[in-house]
């Protein structure tokens, strides 16, 4: 699988594929500054946790760029980190990632060398990012049976990382293998990531894929055409409990209730064991005009009130596996994810 060239330093800025525009176009945006990048994240031109976060660290360099030589550059360089940081509450990758370039800025002391540092460190991001996916597909496709149909929800495919993946890494393991025969899609509600974007990336790599709506996953499962789920995560807790797209809870109540696997595969970059379980994760509530039009067209009366989460919990005990870069969970708890992490 070639990965897909969801971000790439020119030089002067951080080229980004403008994921808002997918599928119809293919556009790229430039960033050369943080407010721009920032922008850029919160209105997901670049979105999933490995990809926020390795933006968010070439982000540290275009900080440092922007700020003059000066006893104040350092402390001008972390207000810039700052802005970055208050883009998307759920993704702990954003904050990993944030934490160590500013490690790296407090060990150097003049611009020239704290630049060179940070892009260092980013591109290291970058690099492990594309292993760890080498990794997880190699793990995870060994799950799968000789014959395998798989459902997947939202995108962990190449457009969420640094080019090849979480979940989808596992598919093209599989297909590469050729034990994965079919993906269903789930839609994505409200902004269509799987219909748009894992669609587009599976449709691209050559992997026959159907999409359907949300609500009709629980009846797929039910038909028996599904072999496995598969789906990544941006957070997730010591107990094993997983922050990811809204939709996926429900996914794996279904599971569960049909006996078919429920695999989340994710990088070490993801895992929080700061946080105990679940509940102490941050849900990201997103904005009304995502639920209220859609091409143009009002969805909603104006009196109506709304609640839109960006993410749900998926409790541990309803997931058969947590596939990372270090090996495999199974069944996930406080002490399968310690040694995962340790």
């Amino acid at each position: 699988m070639t990965p897909i060239p969801t971000l790439a330093w020119t030089g002067d800025s951080l080229r980004l594929l403008d994921q808002r525009l997918l599928p119809d176009l293919e556009t790229y945006l430039y960033c050369t500054d943080v407010p721009t990048l920032a922008e850029a994240i919160l209105t997901l031109a670049v979105r999933g946790a490995p990809a926020i976060g390795i933006a968010a660290a070439f982000g540290a360099v275009l900080a440092a760029m922007t700020t003059t030589e000066g006893p104040e550059f350092a402390d001008g360089v972390r207000s810039k980190l700052s802005l970055l940081a208050s883009t998307r509450p759920t993704a702990v990758n954003l904050f990993h990632c944030l934490d160590l370039q500013a490690k790296v800025l407090s060990e150097h002391t003049g611009r020239s060398s704290a630049i060179e540092a940070l892009l260092a460190n980013a591109f290291r991001f970058m690099e492990e990012d594309l292993e760890a996916s080498r990794k997880m597909g190699r793990l995870g496709a060994d799950l799968l049976p000789d014959t395998a149909s798989i459902l997947t929800h939202c995108n962990a495919g190449g457009l969420a990382t640094a080019g090849l993946g979480t979940a989808l890494a596992v598919i093209y393991e599989g297909w590469e293998r050729g034990i994965v025969r079919r993906v269903f899609a789930d839609e994505t509600r409200p902004l269509l990531q799987g219909a748009r974007l894992t669609a587009w990336e599976l449709a691209r790599a050559g992997i026959p894929v159907q999409v359907l709506p949300d609500s009709a996953a629980a009846s797929l499962l039910r038909s028996g055409a599904v072999d496995a789920v598969v789906v990544g995560a941006d957070r997730i807790a010591a107990n094993g409990d997983a922050a990811n797209k809204v939709g996926t809870y429900p996914l794996a109540l279904a599971a569960r209730a049909h006996g078919i696997p429920f695999y989340v595969v994710a990088p070490l970059s993801t895992f929080d064991q700061d946080t105990p379980c679940g509940e102490g994760i941050v849900i990201e509530q997103r904005d009304r005009s995502e639920l209220s039009s859609c091409g143009g067209r009002n969805l909603m009366p104006e009196a109506a009130g709304f609640w839109n989460p960006a993410f749900d919990i998926t409790p541990a005990g309803l997931i058969t596996a947590i596939i990372c870069e270090s090996g495999t969970a199974a069944p996930p708890d406080g002490e399968s994810v310690a040694l995962l992490t340790h």
